[in-house]
């Protein structure tokens, strides 16, 4: 098919809820991808996050391709070996308890949710179910992790969402003013991906630990962007030293199979039953096979650190560039300020140019394979300057 049948099929089949690029991508190795064309692409994206191996890796590849062929779904009444397994790297490489299996970040944070509110009816009295997230936040785009987002622009047009919500800035004064004797949760990202890649500080984290602690209220982490080795940690919180009471995960948990995770310290392992919670998909064992190549690559110091040096060398080289005037994030999650220009003409542009780069507000948003090779990345970075140059020139 060609890009025009491609898009005209896509207008006449499909609710128009996306903003399309004018790509049609249909193969890839690495970072680099490539369209119905043949035109080739450096990914700066990996999905948004989600394709933490690259494109189709040959060992991820492999185990999801075997796993099809032996069952490729069976219903959470029975055991599956493969979820099993997963689940105990998972807890293992996180440091946390228990796990649920979802499909999606928005299903994890879901799940988180529900666990607070129990635990706070059980453990706190049966008012204490409110939830204090934070204002800038992004949780998912169900109506109730819609509630959870302190964004007022996502909750246009979908009212009356859920109830029990309140926002508060990060820093702990404004937390403090927030958190009421009905208060049983403060969930937050460490980085807000989608409200432009804002790292949290670290004494603010430390602080926030200690609060949730003193007050037996639960510290959730979205860890649903910055996890699964993102910013040099297999989980965000771990570059903090810290250790949630609970966290959400998802994107490149299973590189690129739909796979979402709700991960509990021991003290709230039991807090949810047999019956409170369920998924028919959650933890599909073609899924499950895919995460397990992850977690063994990523359980590795060496390839970690990698991501550690290839996030500085892109910060290093974005810094350079005088069309970039600000550079923000950790590890392989970079945000980048245009000194000129607005982020989704760059990236429109970039698309042009073969380079696939991600906005967030204002700011250039790179979420790349975490496999992406020196010259992989420096081929993008050449298409982005050369891009920022054009615009500063005009």
């Amino acid at each position: 098919m060609t890009f025009e049948e491609i898009k005209r099929q896509e207008q006449q089949n499909m609710m128009p809820v996306f903003f399309r690029f004018p790509v049609a991508l249909v193969s890839g190795k690495s970072a680099t991808a490539v369209d119905v064309n043949g035109k080739e692409y450096i990914d700066f994206t990996a999905g948004i996050g989600v394709n933490s191996l690259g494109w189709c890796d040959p060992e991820w590849s492999a185990a999801v391709a075997k796993q099809a062929s032996a069952i490729q779904h069976l219903s959470n009444l029975y055991y599956s070996p493969v979820q099993t397994a997963a689940a105990e790297k998972l807890c293992e490489l996180s440091g946390m308890s228990k796990v649920f299996f979802a499909n999606s970040g928005a299903e994890a944070n879901e799940c988180a949710l529900k666990l607070a509110r129990k635990y706070g009816q059980d453990r706190l009295g049966p008012e204490c179910t409110e939830i204090v997230t934070l204002k800038n936040s992004f949780h998912g785009r169900t109506v109730t992790t819609l509630a959870a987002t302190g964004q007022d622009e996502f909750h246009a047009c979908f009212a009356p969402l859920t109830s029990g919500f309140s926002y508060a800035e990060a820093d702990m004064e404004s937390i403090k003013s927030a958190v009421t004797e009905k208060t049983c949760a403060v969930l937050l990202e460490l980085i807000q991906g989608e409200g432009g890649v804002v790292p949290m500080p670290e004494s603010f984290v430390k602080d926030l630990r200690a609060f949730c602690t003193e007050h037996k209220i639960l510290m959730m982490v979205d860890e649903v962007q910055t996890g699964i080795g993102r910013t040099g940690a297999f989980y965000c919180y771990q570059n903090y030293e810290i250790l949630p009471d609970v966290v959400t995960s998802a994107k490149g948990i299973a590189s690129g199979l739909p796979l979402g995770a709700c991960l509990c310290a021991e003290p709230f392992a039991s807090v949810l039953g047999p019956g409170m919670h369920g998924s028919t998909f959650g933890g599909n064992p073609v899924a499950c096979a895919g995460a397990l190549v992850v977690f063994r690559r990523l359980a590795s110091p060496e390839f970690l650190n990698g991501v550690k040096a290839k996030g500085g060398y892109l910060a290093e080289k974005l810094e350079e560039m005088p069309g970039i005037s600000s550079v923000r994030g950790m590890g392989m999650m970079i945000g980048a300020q245009p000194a000129h220009g607005s982020a989704a003409a760059i990236a429109a542009k970039c698309a042009e140019h073969g380079l696939l780069i991600l906005t967030a507000k204002t700011v250039l948003r790179l979420l790349p394979p975490l496999v992406m090779t020196k010259a992989e990345a420096d081929k993008g970075l050449a298409i982005l300057r050369k891009v920022l140059d054009t615009l500063e020139a005009s």
